[in-house]
Protein backbone atom coordinates (compact mmCIF):
# COMPACT_ATOMS: atom_id res chain seq x y z
CA UNK A 1 0.00 0.00 0.00
CA UNK A 2 1.15 3.72 -1.18
CA UNK A 3 1.25 6.08 1.87
CA UNK A 4 1.13 9.74 0.87
CA UNK A 5 1.66 12.12 3.79
CA UNK A 6 -0.39 15.41 2.85
CA UNK A 7 0.38 18.52 4.45
CA UNK A 8 -2.27 20.81 5.58
CA UNK A 9 -3.00 23.99 7.90
CA UNK A 10 -5.45 22.76 10.66
CA UNK A 11 -8.25 25.33 10.72
CA UNK A 12 -11.78 24.00 10.39
CA UNK A 13 -11.92 24.51 6.74
CA UNK A 14 -8.61 23.69 5.68
CA UNK A 15 -9.24 20.44 7.59
CA UNK A 16 -12.55 19.96 5.53
CA UNK A 17 -10.95 21.20 2.29
CA UNK A 18 -7.98 18.87 2.61
CA UNK A 19 -10.45 15.95 3.72
CA UNK A 20 -12.07 16.19 0.74
CA UNK A 21 -8.62 16.31 -1.67
CA UNK A 22 -7.64 13.37 0.99
CA UNK A 23 -10.75 11.09 -0.33
CA UNK A 24 -10.16 11.88 -3.90
CA UNK A 25 -6.51 11.23 -4.12
CA UNK A 26 -7.25 7.98 -2.09
CA UNK A 27 -9.68 7.03 -4.36
CA UNK A 28 -7.33 7.78 -7.63
CA UNK A 29 -4.98 5.90 -6.08
CA UNK A 30 -7.16 2.87 -6.18
CA UNK A 31 -7.52 2.71 -2.20
CA UNK A 32 -10.27 1.97 -0.36
CA UNK A 33 -11.57 5.70 0.48
CA UNK A 34 -12.87 4.00 3.91
CA UNK A 35 -8.72 3.89 4.56
CA UNK A 36 -8.42 7.44 3.58
CA UNK A 37 -6.48 8.33 7.24
CA UNK A 38 -4.09 4.93 6.55
CA UNK A 39 -3.60 5.65 2.55
CA UNK A 40 -3.23 9.26 2.69
CA UNK A 41 -2.85 10.30 6.52
CA UNK A 42 -3.06 14.45 7.20
CA UNK A 43 0.07 16.11 8.83
CA UNK A 44 -1.80 19.31 10.52
CA UNK A 45 1.18 22.29 10.48
CA UNK A 46 0.58 25.63 11.64
CA UNK A 47 1.69 29.06 10.05
CA UNK A 48 2.66 32.13 10.91
CA UNK A 49 -0.50 33.39 9.10
CA UNK A 50 -2.96 31.17 11.58
CA UNK A 51 -0.73 32.56 14.46
CA UNK A 52 -1.39 36.69 13.54
CA UNK A 53 -4.79 37.25 14.22
CA UNK A 54 -4.31 40.95 14.90
CA UNK A 55 -3.45 42.76 11.59
CA UNK A 56 -3.87 42.56 8.33
CA UNK A 57 -1.38 40.31 5.96
CA UNK A 58 -0.61 43.32 4.75
CA UNK A 59 1.27 44.53 8.03
CA UNK A 60 3.12 41.07 8.54
CA UNK A 61 4.83 40.08 5.11
CA UNK A 62 2.01 38.59 2.61
CA UNK A 63 0.48 35.76 1.46
CA UNK A 64 3.30 33.02 1.89
CA UNK A 65 2.65 33.66 5.59
CA UNK A 66 0.05 30.91 4.88
CA UNK A 67 2.54 28.50 3.21
CA UNK A 68 5.96 28.68 3.62
CA UNK A 69 5.80 26.25 6.63
CA UNK A 70 3.50 23.78 4.60
CA UNK A 71 6.21 24.36 1.47
CA UNK A 72 9.46 23.92 3.94
CA UNK A 73 7.61 20.53 5.30
CA UNK A 74 7.43 19.32 1.89
CA UNK A 75 10.85 20.36 0.79
CA UNK A 76 12.19 18.28 3.79
CA UNK A 77 10.15 15.10 2.95
CA UNK A 78 8.24 15.55 6.20
CA UNK A 79 4.93 15.33 3.54
CA UNK A 80 4.78 14.29 0.16
CA UNK A 81 2.23 16.81 -1.34
CA UNK A 82 0.11 19.90 0.21
CA UNK A 83 -2.93 21.27 -0.13
CA UNK A 84 -3.57 24.90 -0.08
CA UNK A 85 -6.32 27.47 -0.96
CA UNK A 86 -5.12 28.10 -4.40
CA UNK A 87 -5.92 32.34 -3.62
CA UNK A 88 -3.21 32.25 -0.81
CA UNK A 89 -0.34 30.98 -3.25
CA UNK A 90 2.03 33.97 -4.26
CA UNK A 91 2.06 33.60 -8.16
CA UNK A 92 5.80 32.46 -8.43
CA UNK A 93 6.54 28.67 -7.58
CA UNK A 94 8.74 27.72 -4.82
CA UNK A 95 12.34 26.02 -6.51
CA UNK A 96 11.96 22.51 -5.91
CA UNK A 97 7.72 22.62 -5.45
CA UNK A 98 5.51 22.52 -8.71
CA UNK A 99 1.31 22.29 -8.48
CA UNK A 100 0.82 19.06 -9.39
CA UNK A 101 -3.47 19.26 -9.75
CA UNK A 102 -5.81 21.67 -9.39
CA UNK A 103 -9.36 19.81 -8.40
CA UNK A 104 -12.59 20.95 -9.33
CA UNK A 105 -13.36 24.31 -8.59
CA UNK A 106 -16.40 25.92 -5.60
CA UNK A 107 -17.92 28.46 -5.94
CA UNK A 108 -15.57 31.52 -6.95
CA UNK A 109 -17.82 34.35 -5.73
CA UNK A 110 -17.35 36.55 -2.56
CA UNK A 111 -20.66 36.21 -0.47
CA UNK A 112 -22.32 39.12 2.02
CA UNK A 113 -23.20 38.07 4.99
CA UNK A 114 -25.16 40.27 7.26
CA UNK A 115 -28.17 39.97 9.90
CA UNK A 116 -30.24 42.71 8.97
CA UNK A 117 -29.87 43.14 5.08
CA UNK A 118 -29.45 41.76 1.93
CA UNK A 119 -27.03 43.49 0.34
CA UNK A 120 -24.16 45.93 0.15
CA UNK A 121 -26.12 48.39 -1.18
CA UNK A 122 -29.33 48.02 1.48
CA UNK A 123 -26.51 48.77 4.24
CA UNK A 124 -27.50 52.34 6.00
CA UNK A 125 -25.19 55.36 5.86
CA UNK A 126 -21.81 54.81 7.59
CA UNK A 127 -22.55 51.16 8.01
CA UNK A 128 -19.54 48.97 9.39
CA UNK A 129 -18.66 45.83 6.85
CA UNK A 130 -15.97 43.65 7.86
CA UNK A 131 -13.13 42.08 5.80
CA UNK A 132 -9.24 41.71 5.80
CA UNK A 133 -8.92 41.66 2.15
CA UNK A 134 -7.73 45.11 0.72
CA UNK A 135 -9.69 43.85 -2.61
CA UNK A 136 -12.71 43.38 -0.75
CA UNK A 137 -12.45 46.60 0.98
CA UNK A 138 -11.40 48.70 -1.90
CA UNK A 139 -14.25 47.23 -4.19
CA UNK A 140 -16.98 47.59 -1.38
CA UNK A 141 -15.59 51.42 -1.08
CA UNK A 142 -15.65 51.82 -5.32
CA UNK A 143 -19.71 51.51 -4.47
CA UNK A 144 -19.99 53.02 -0.66
CA UNK A 145 -17.83 55.22 -0.27
CA UNK A 146 -19.40 56.49 3.14
CA UNK A 147 -18.83 52.73 4.87
CA UNK A 148 -16.60 51.93 7.58
CA UNK A 149 -14.33 48.82 6.94
CA UNK A 150 -13.80 46.99 9.67
CA UNK A 151 -10.29 44.84 9.87
CA UNK A 152 -11.99 41.59 10.55
CA UNK A 153 -9.22 38.56 10.77
CA UNK A 154 -9.74 34.97 11.93
CA UNK A 155 -11.32 31.61 11.03
CA UNK A 156 -14.57 31.75 9.41
CA UNK A 157 -16.74 30.69 12.93
CA UNK A 158 -14.57 33.78 14.49
CA UNK A 159 -15.77 36.37 12.45
CA UNK A 160 -19.50 34.78 11.99
CA UNK A 161 -19.45 35.32 15.75
CA UNK A 162 -18.04 38.60 15.88
CA UNK A 163 -21.08 39.52 13.48
CA UNK A 164 -23.48 38.35 15.19
CA UNK A 165 -22.09 40.17 18.59
CA UNK A 166 -22.77 43.38 16.17
CA UNK A 167 -18.80 44.25 15.69
CA UNK A 168 -20.12 44.82 12.20
CA UNK A 169 -23.45 45.59 10.30
CA UNK A 170 -21.80 43.05 7.71
CA UNK A 171 -18.86 40.80 6.29
CA UNK A 172 -17.76 39.71 2.99
CA UNK A 173 -16.77 35.87 3.06
CA UNK A 174 -15.60 33.95 0.37
CA UNK A 175 -18.74 31.42 -0.88
CA UNK A 176 -16.85 28.58 -1.13
CA UNK A 177 -15.27 28.54 2.05
CA UNK A 178 -19.02 29.04 3.54
CA UNK A 179 -20.26 26.33 0.93
CA UNK A 180 -17.83 23.86 2.15
CA UNK A 181 -18.44 24.26 6.02
CA UNK A 182 -22.17 23.87 5.24
CA UNK A 183 -22.86 27.23 6.34
CA UNK A 184 -24.14 28.73 3.11
CA UNK A 185 -27.37 29.38 4.93
CA UNK A 186 -25.82 32.50 6.15
CA UNK A 187 -25.13 33.78 2.94
CA UNK A 188 -27.40 36.81 1.54
CA UNK A 189 -26.60 37.70 -1.36
CA UNK A 190 -23.06 37.38 -3.48
CA UNK A 191 -21.11 39.60 -4.85
CA UNK A 192 -21.36 39.28 -9.40
CA UNK A 193 -18.16 38.87 -10.27
CA UNK A 194 -18.52 39.82 -13.74
CA UNK A 195 -18.21 43.18 -11.89
CA UNK A 196 -16.22 43.17 -9.17
CA UNK A 197 -13.82 40.07 -9.71
CA UNK A 198 -12.87 37.89 -6.91
CA UNK A 199 -9.66 36.84 -6.30
CA UNK A 200 -7.25 35.08 -8.59
CA UNK A 201 -7.86 31.98 -7.65
CA UNK A 202 -10.34 32.28 -5.66
CA UNK A 203 -12.83 28.88 -5.00
CA UNK A 204 -9.80 26.32 -6.06
CA UNK A 205 -7.67 24.40 -4.59
CA UNK A 206 -3.93 23.73 -5.48
CA UNK A 207 -2.16 20.15 -5.29
CA UNK A 208 1.21 21.00 -4.81
CA UNK A 209 4.86 18.35 -4.24
CA UNK A 210 8.53 18.48 -4.89
CA UNK A 211 9.00 19.07 -8.62
CA UNK A 212 10.52 15.56 -8.75
CA UNK A 213 7.19 13.74 -8.03
CA UNK A 214 5.50 15.18 -10.89
CA UNK A 215 3.80 12.92 -13.49
CA UNK A 216 2.58 10.00 -10.67
CA UNK A 217 -0.73 8.39 -11.92
CA UNK A 218 -3.31 9.91 -9.22
CA UNK A 219 -2.50 13.14 -10.50
CA UNK A 220 -4.34 13.31 -13.75
CA UNK A 221 -7.22 11.64 -11.87
CA UNK A 222 -7.90 14.24 -9.40
CA UNK A 223 -7.39 17.48 -11.81
CA UNK A 224 -9.61 19.17 -13.44
CA UNK A 225 -8.57 20.86 -17.18
CA UNK A 226 -11.60 23.36 -17.15
CA UNK A 227 -10.36 24.92 -13.41
CA UNK A 228 -6.91 24.59 -14.63
CA UNK A 229 -7.40 26.60 -17.49
CA UNK A 230 -9.50 29.18 -15.91
CA UNK A 231 -6.90 29.43 -13.09
CA UNK A 232 -4.25 29.55 -15.20
CA UNK A 233 -5.30 32.84 -16.85
CA UNK A 234 -6.65 34.70 -13.53
CA UNK A 235 -2.94 33.58 -11.86
CA UNK A 236 -0.96 35.13 -15.05
CA UNK A 237 -2.83 38.18 -14.34
CA UNK A 238 -1.98 37.83 -10.32
CA UNK A 239 1.86 37.70 -11.67
CA UNK A 240 2.15 40.71 -14.22
CA UNK A 241 0.64 42.85 -11.17
CA UNK A 242 2.76 40.95 -8.78
CA UNK A 243 -0.19 41.30 -6.42
CA UNK A 244 -0.40 40.40 -3.09
CA UNK A 245 -2.18 41.58 0.08
CA UNK A 246 -0.27 44.69 -0.41
CA UNK A 247 -2.34 45.33 -4.29
CA UNK A 248 -6.41 45.01 -4.34
CA UNK A 249 -6.52 43.20 -7.49
CA UNK A 250 -9.38 40.79 -9.02
CA UNK A 251 -9.26 38.15 -11.46
CA UNK A 252 -11.91 36.03 -12.81
CA UNK A 253 -12.01 33.55 -15.27
CA UNK A 254 -15.07 31.71 -17.58
CA UNK A 255 -14.51 29.44 -20.37
CA UNK A 256 -17.59 28.17 -22.14
CA UNK A 257 -17.83 26.45 -25.31
CA UNK A 258 -14.54 26.39 -25.59
CA UNK A 259 -13.91 30.48 -25.31
CA UNK A 260 -12.25 31.94 -22.45
CA UNK A 261 -13.11 35.08 -21.08
CA UNK A 262 -11.02 36.70 -18.69
CA UNK A 263 -11.75 39.95 -16.64
CA UNK A 264 -9.49 41.20 -14.63
CA UNK A 265 -8.99 44.75 -12.31
CA UNK A 266 -6.96 46.55 -10.06
CA UNK A 267 -7.84 49.51 -7.57
CA UNK A 268 -6.73 52.23 -5.37
CA UNK A 269 -6.93 51.01 -1.63
CA UNK A 270 -10.12 53.81 -1.13
CA UNK A 271 -11.75 52.51 -4.27
CA UNK A 272 -11.94 55.64 -5.90
CA UNK A 273 -9.47 54.46 -9.13
CA UNK A 274 -10.14 51.34 -10.87
CA UNK A 275 -8.34 50.34 -13.83
CA UNK A 276 -9.82 47.00 -15.92
CA UNK A 277 -9.37 44.95 -18.89
CA UNK A 278 -11.57 41.92 -20.26
CA UNK A 279 -10.73 39.56 -23.21
CA UNK A 280 -11.61 36.92 -24.82
CA UNK A 281 -9.64 33.82 -26.33
CA UNK A 282 -10.46 30.70 -28.22
CA UNK A 283 -9.33 27.12 -27.70
CA UNK A 284 -7.17 28.22 -24.63
CA UNK A 285 -4.12 26.17 -23.60
CA UNK A 286 -2.31 26.12 -20.35
CA UNK A 287 0.06 28.57 -21.91
CA UNK A 288 -1.94 30.55 -24.09
CA UNK A 289 -4.81 30.84 -21.08
CA UNK A 290 -1.28 32.07 -18.96
CA UNK A 291 -0.59 34.66 -21.72
CA UNK A 292 -3.62 36.29 -21.56
CA UNK A 293 -3.87 36.69 -17.94
CA UNK A 294 -0.15 38.09 -18.48
CA UNK A 295 -0.94 40.62 -20.81
CA UNK A 296 -4.14 42.08 -19.12
CA UNK A 297 -2.17 42.41 -16.16
CA UNK A 298 0.76 44.06 -17.55
CA UNK A 299 -1.68 46.43 -19.20
CA UNK A 300 -3.20 47.37 -16.07
CA UNK A 301 0.02 47.43 -14.42
CA UNK A 302 1.39 49.94 -17.04
CA UNK A 303 -1.86 52.13 -17.03
CA UNK A 304 -2.48 52.29 -13.04
CA UNK A 305 1.64 53.00 -12.41
CA UNK A 306 2.68 53.45 -8.70
CA UNK A 307 -1.08 53.97 -7.60
CA UNK A 308 -0.84 49.95 -7.69
CA UNK A 309 0.84 49.75 -5.09
CA UNK A 310 -0.65 50.38 -1.45
CA UNK A 311 1.89 51.84 0.91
Amino acid sequence: MTVLKIGTRGSKLALTQCGWVQRRIVAALGEDVARADEVAPLTVITTQGDRIQDRRLIEAGGKALFTKEIEDALLRGDIDVAVHSLKDMPAADVPGLSLCAIPVREDPRDAFLSPNYETLADLPQGARLGTASMRRQAQALAQRPDLQVIMTRGNVDTRLAKLQAGACDALLLAAAGLNRLGLSHHIRSHIDPDLFASAPGQGALAIQCRTEDLGAGWMAKVHDVTTFLRIQAERGALEALEASCRTAVGAYATLENDQLALFVEALSADGSKRWQRRESLSAPTAQSARDLGLKLGHEIKTEAGPELIVS
